[in-house]
Protein backbone atom coordinates (compact mmCIF):
# COMPACT_ATOMS: atom_id res chain seq x y z
CA UNK A 1 0.00 0.00 0.00
CA UNK A 2 2.69 2.17 0.58
CA UNK A 3 3.73 2.20 -3.31
CA UNK A 4 0.22 3.09 -4.07
CA UNK A 5 0.68 5.90 -1.64
CA UNK A 6 3.87 7.16 -3.69
CA UNK A 7 2.02 6.64 -6.96
CA UNK A 8 -1.27 8.75 -5.92
CA UNK A 9 1.41 11.07 -4.72
CA UNK A 10 3.23 11.46 -7.95
CA UNK A 11 0.26 11.57 -10.08
CA UNK A 12 -1.52 14.90 -8.01
CA UNK A 13 1.90 16.64 -8.13
CA UNK A 14 2.30 15.70 -11.32
CA UNK A 15 -1.32 17.18 -12.43
CA UNK A 16 -1.39 20.03 -10.04
CA UNK A 17 1.83 21.59 -12.34
CA UNK A 18 -0.14 20.62 -15.44
CA UNK A 19 -2.88 22.84 -14.00
CA UNK A 20 -0.85 25.43 -12.77
CA UNK A 21 0.50 25.82 -16.11
CA UNK A 22 -2.42 26.03 -18.36
CA UNK A 23 -4.63 28.66 -18.81
CA UNK A 24 -8.13 28.93 -18.80
CA UNK A 25 -8.96 30.05 -22.19
CA UNK A 26 -6.64 27.40 -23.22
CA UNK A 27 -8.98 24.85 -22.34
CA UNK A 28 -11.25 23.30 -24.87
CA UNK A 29 -14.37 22.22 -23.80
CA UNK A 30 -16.56 22.21 -26.93
CA UNK A 31 -13.40 20.99 -28.90
CA UNK A 32 -12.89 17.83 -26.70
CA UNK A 33 -16.43 16.43 -28.09
CA UNK A 34 -17.47 18.23 -31.23
CA UNK A 35 -13.76 18.49 -32.83
CA UNK A 36 -13.12 16.67 -35.76
CA UNK A 37 -10.89 14.06 -34.05
CA UNK A 38 -13.21 14.00 -30.87
CA UNK A 39 -13.34 10.55 -32.13
CA UNK A 40 -13.96 8.83 -28.68
CA UNK A 41 -16.09 11.58 -26.66
CA UNK A 42 -18.71 11.49 -30.42
CA UNK A 43 -19.01 8.01 -30.25
CA UNK A 44 -19.67 7.71 -26.44
CA UNK A 45 -21.92 10.91 -27.20
CA UNK A 46 -24.25 9.19 -29.65
CA UNK A 47 -24.15 5.69 -27.03
CA UNK A 48 -25.61 7.95 -24.21
CA UNK A 49 -28.13 10.11 -25.26
CA UNK A 50 -30.06 12.97 -23.37
CA UNK A 51 -27.99 13.83 -20.05
CA UNK A 52 -30.39 16.69 -19.01
CA UNK A 53 -31.39 15.79 -15.38
CA UNK A 54 -29.27 13.32 -15.01
CA UNK A 55 -26.27 12.93 -12.42
CA UNK A 56 -23.23 12.24 -13.76
CA UNK A 57 -19.53 11.18 -12.19
CA UNK A 58 -16.70 12.66 -13.72
CA UNK A 59 -13.76 10.15 -12.80
CA UNK A 60 -10.39 11.62 -13.51
CA UNK A 61 -12.28 15.09 -15.04
CA UNK A 62 -8.97 17.04 -15.03
CA UNK A 63 -9.17 20.32 -16.24
CA UNK A 64 -12.68 19.92 -16.25
CA UNK A 65 -13.34 20.15 -20.13
CA UNK A 66 -15.84 17.04 -20.11
CA UNK A 67 -17.53 18.25 -16.72
CA UNK A 68 -18.26 21.63 -18.00
CA UNK A 69 -19.50 19.95 -21.17
CA UNK A 70 -21.85 17.67 -19.40
CA UNK A 71 -22.90 20.46 -17.04
CA UNK A 72 -23.85 22.47 -20.63
CA UNK A 73 -26.01 19.95 -21.30
CA UNK A 74 -28.02 19.99 -18.36
CA UNK A 75 -26.29 16.99 -16.30
CA UNK A 76 -25.78 17.27 -12.53
CA UNK A 77 -21.91 16.97 -12.29
CA UNK A 78 -19.92 15.63 -10.03
CA UNK A 79 -16.13 16.03 -11.18
CA UNK A 80 -13.40 13.81 -9.22
CA UNK A 81 -9.64 14.06 -9.16
CA UNK A 82 -7.06 13.06 -7.68
CA UNK A 83 -5.19 16.85 -8.07
CA UNK A 84 -6.39 19.64 -6.28
CA UNK A 85 -4.94 21.93 -8.87
CA UNK A 86 -7.49 19.91 -11.28
CA UNK A 87 -10.29 20.20 -9.30
CA UNK A 88 -9.66 24.27 -8.79
CA UNK A 89 -9.30 24.39 -12.34
CA UNK A 90 -12.14 22.22 -13.26
CA UNK A 91 -14.29 24.63 -10.69
CA UNK A 92 -12.96 27.75 -12.30
CA UNK A 93 -13.54 26.31 -15.42
CA UNK A 94 -17.48 26.22 -14.51
CA UNK A 95 -17.77 29.42 -13.60
CA UNK A 96 -16.31 30.68 -16.80
CA UNK A 97 -18.85 28.93 -18.50
CA UNK A 98 -21.84 30.00 -16.51
CA UNK A 99 -22.87 26.24 -15.02
CA UNK A 100 -22.12 24.64 -11.78
CA UNK A 101 -19.89 21.43 -10.67
CA UNK A 102 -19.16 19.89 -8.03
CA UNK A 103 -15.70 19.17 -7.73
CA UNK A 104 -14.23 16.27 -5.33
CA UNK A 105 -10.12 15.46 -4.56
CA UNK A 106 -9.97 11.60 -4.40
CA UNK A 107 -8.28 8.82 -6.15
CA UNK A 108 -10.29 7.06 -8.57
CA UNK A 109 -10.12 3.65 -6.79
CA UNK A 110 -10.86 5.70 -3.45
CA UNK A 111 -14.35 7.06 -4.22
CA UNK A 112 -16.28 7.83 -1.32
CA UNK A 113 -19.59 8.96 -3.38
CA UNK A 114 -22.81 7.61 -1.83
CA UNK A 115 -24.20 4.06 -3.60
CA UNK A 116 -26.10 4.20 -6.01
CA UNK A 117 -26.62 7.96 -6.72
CA UNK A 118 -25.42 8.68 -10.10
CA UNK A 119 -27.25 7.57 -13.58
CA UNK A 120 -23.46 8.06 -15.45
CA UNK A 121 -20.39 7.56 -14.70
CA UNK A 122 -17.94 9.27 -17.26
CA UNK A 123 -14.06 8.36 -17.02
CA UNK A 124 -11.67 9.36 -19.73
CA UNK A 125 -7.79 8.92 -19.88
CA UNK A 126 -7.42 8.18 -16.61
CA UNK A 127 -8.01 3.69 -15.99
CA UNK A 128 -4.14 3.49 -17.41
CA UNK A 129 -3.41 6.02 -14.13
CA UNK A 130 -4.55 3.44 -11.95
CA UNK A 131 -3.10 0.16 -10.31
CA UNK A 132 -6.13 -0.94 -8.11
CA UNK A 133 -8.32 -1.85 -10.97
CA UNK A 134 -10.43 -4.16 -9.94
CA UNK A 135 -11.63 -1.62 -7.12
CA UNK A 136 -12.05 0.80 -9.74
CA UNK A 137 -14.61 -0.61 -11.24
CA UNK A 138 -16.39 -1.74 -8.08
CA UNK A 139 -16.78 1.75 -7.68
CA UNK A 140 -17.97 2.84 -10.01
CA UNK A 141 -20.23 0.13 -9.98
CA UNK A 142 -21.41 0.98 -6.72
CA UNK A 143 -22.15 4.43 -7.77
CA UNK A 144 -24.35 3.74 -10.30
CA UNK A 145 -27.95 3.55 -10.13
CA UNK A 146 -29.55 0.35 -11.46
CA UNK A 147 -30.09 0.92 -15.33
CA UNK A 148 -26.55 3.30 -15.03
CA UNK A 149 -24.20 3.20 -17.43
CA UNK A 150 -20.49 4.23 -17.45
CA UNK A 151 -18.49 4.85 -20.18
CA UNK A 152 -14.48 5.07 -20.74
CA UNK A 153 -12.09 5.56 -23.20
CA UNK A 154 -8.18 4.89 -22.03
CA UNK A 155 -5.35 3.74 -24.41
CA UNK A 156 -4.23 0.92 -25.66
CA UNK A 157 -1.12 -1.26 -25.00
CA UNK A 158 0.05 -2.78 -28.14
CA UNK A 159 0.71 -0.47 -30.75
CA UNK A 160 4.30 -0.18 -31.40
CA UNK A 161 4.43 3.12 -32.89
CA UNK A 162 2.59 4.94 -29.54
CA UNK A 163 4.88 3.07 -27.56
CA UNK A 164 7.97 4.73 -29.23
CA UNK A 165 5.82 7.99 -28.71
CA UNK A 166 5.15 7.32 -25.17
CA UNK A 167 9.32 7.00 -24.52
CA UNK A 168 10.03 9.97 -26.40
CA UNK A 169 7.04 12.04 -24.53
CA UNK A 170 8.56 11.56 -21.01
CA UNK A 171 7.68 15.08 -19.88
CA UNK A 172 4.09 14.99 -20.42
CA UNK A 173 3.20 11.67 -19.37
CA UNK A 174 3.58 10.18 -15.84
CA UNK A 175 5.74 7.32 -15.46
CA UNK A 176 3.37 5.48 -13.59
CA UNK A 177 1.17 5.08 -16.43
CA UNK A 178 0.11 1.45 -17.96
CA UNK A 179 -1.71 1.70 -20.94
CA UNK A 180 -4.79 -1.25 -21.08
CA UNK A 181 -4.62 -4.61 -22.06
CA UNK A 182 -7.39 -7.34 -22.93
CA UNK A 183 -7.23 -8.48 -19.45
CA UNK A 184 -8.89 -4.81 -18.10
CA UNK A 185 -11.73 -5.77 -21.03
CA UNK A 186 -12.33 -8.84 -18.70
CA UNK A 187 -11.65 -7.51 -15.38
CA UNK A 188 -14.40 -4.61 -16.26
CA UNK A 189 -16.75 -7.55 -17.52
CA UNK A 190 -16.57 -8.84 -13.66
CA UNK A 191 -19.05 -5.67 -12.28
CA UNK A 192 -20.44 -5.07 -16.02
CA UNK A 193 -20.94 -8.44 -17.85
CA UNK A 194 -22.66 -7.43 -20.96
CA UNK A 195 -19.72 -4.28 -20.63
CA UNK A 196 -18.60 -3.93 -25.07
CA UNK A 197 -16.16 -1.76 -26.41
CA UNK A 198 -15.21 -0.03 -29.31
CA UNK A 199 -11.37 0.73 -30.80
CA UNK A 200 -10.10 3.99 -32.73
CA UNK A 201 -7.35 5.17 -34.56
CA UNK A 202 -4.65 3.35 -36.59
CA UNK A 203 -4.11 4.44 -40.00
CA UNK A 204 -5.63 7.88 -38.73
CA UNK A 205 -2.25 7.76 -36.06
CA UNK A 206 -0.54 9.47 -39.38
CA UNK A 207 -1.28 12.72 -37.24
CA UNK A 208 0.95 12.26 -35.14
CA UNK A 209 3.39 11.02 -37.32
CA UNK A 210 2.83 14.66 -39.23
CA UNK A 211 3.49 16.41 -35.89
CA UNK A 212 7.11 14.98 -35.71
CA UNK A 213 7.76 14.35 -38.93
CA UNK A 214 6.85 17.88 -40.91
CA UNK A 215 6.03 19.65 -38.26
CA UNK A 216 8.69 18.95 -36.11
CA UNK A 217 6.58 19.68 -33.14
CA UNK A 218 8.14 16.99 -30.38
CA UNK A 219 6.25 15.12 -28.13
CA UNK A 220 7.58 16.75 -25.20
CA UNK A 221 6.82 20.44 -26.24
CA UNK A 222 2.66 20.00 -26.76
CA UNK A 223 0.75 16.72 -25.99
CA UNK A 224 -0.36 15.46 -28.94
CA UNK A 225 -3.37 13.93 -27.55
CA UNK A 226 -5.29 17.54 -27.13
CA UNK A 227 -3.42 19.08 -30.05
CA UNK A 228 -5.34 16.67 -32.36
CA UNK A 229 -8.50 18.95 -30.90
CA UNK A 230 -7.32 22.09 -32.55
CA UNK A 231 -7.47 20.68 -36.03
CA UNK A 232 -9.83 21.81 -38.40
CA UNK A 233 -11.69 20.00 -41.35
CA UNK A 234 -9.83 22.00 -43.55
CA UNK A 235 -6.98 21.06 -42.10
CA UNK A 236 -7.45 17.43 -42.16
CA UNK A 237 -8.81 16.75 -45.83
CA UNK A 238 -5.82 14.70 -45.83
CA UNK A 239 -6.61 12.78 -42.75
CA UNK A 240 -10.59 12.51 -42.80
CA UNK A 241 -10.13 9.52 -45.99
CA UNK A 242 -8.41 7.52 -43.37
CA UNK A 243 -11.70 7.18 -41.11
CA UNK A 244 -13.37 4.84 -42.69
CA UNK A 245 -10.22 2.52 -43.38
CA UNK A 246 -9.98 2.49 -39.47
CA UNK A 247 -13.47 1.73 -39.10
CA UNK A 248 -12.88 -1.73 -40.71
CA UNK A 249 -9.58 -2.43 -39.55
CA UNK A 250 -11.21 -1.80 -36.21
CA UNK A 251 -13.72 -4.18 -36.35
CA UNK A 252 -11.21 -7.28 -37.38
CA UNK A 253 -10.45 -9.59 -34.04
CA UNK A 254 -7.16 -9.00 -33.67
CA UNK A 255 -5.50 -6.18 -35.49
CA UNK A 256 -8.34 -3.58 -33.13
CA UNK A 257 -5.69 -4.16 -30.11
CA UNK A 258 -3.23 -1.96 -32.48
CA UNK A 259 -5.61 1.40 -31.85
CA UNK A 260 -4.52 3.69 -29.71
CA UNK A 261 -7.63 4.03 -27.74
CA UNK A 262 -10.73 1.71 -26.37
CA UNK A 263 -14.00 3.12 -25.75
CA UNK A 264 -15.56 0.83 -23.19
CA UNK A 265 -19.28 0.95 -21.69
CA UNK A 266 -22.02 -1.03 -19.66
CA UNK A 267 -25.28 -1.28 -18.33
CA UNK A 268 -25.44 -1.88 -13.94
CA UNK A 269 -27.40 -5.05 -13.92
CA UNK A 270 -28.71 -6.93 -10.97
CA UNK A 271 -25.61 -6.83 -8.02
CA UNK A 272 -23.73 -9.51 -7.68
CA UNK A 273 -21.36 -10.92 -5.28
CA UNK A 274 -18.23 -9.47 -7.22
CA UNK A 275 -20.08 -5.89 -6.81
CA UNK A 276 -20.51 -6.19 -3.21
CA UNK A 277 -19.45 -3.01 -1.55
CA UNK A 278 -15.73 -2.81 -0.19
Amino acid sequence: MASDTITHQREAAFHDAWAGSTAIDDVLVHESFAAPTALENRFILSRMGDVRGKRLLDIGAGLGESSVFFALQGAQVTMADISPGMVQTGRELARRYGVEVEGIVTGAEDLGVAAESFDYVYIANTIHHVRDRDALFQKIHRALKPGGFFFSYDPLAYNPAINVYRRIATEVRTEDEMPLKIADLRLARKYFPQVQHREFWISTLLLFVKYYAHDRVHPNQDRYWKRILRETPQSLRWWTPLRPIDAALTRLPLLRWMAWNMVMWGEKGASHPAASPR
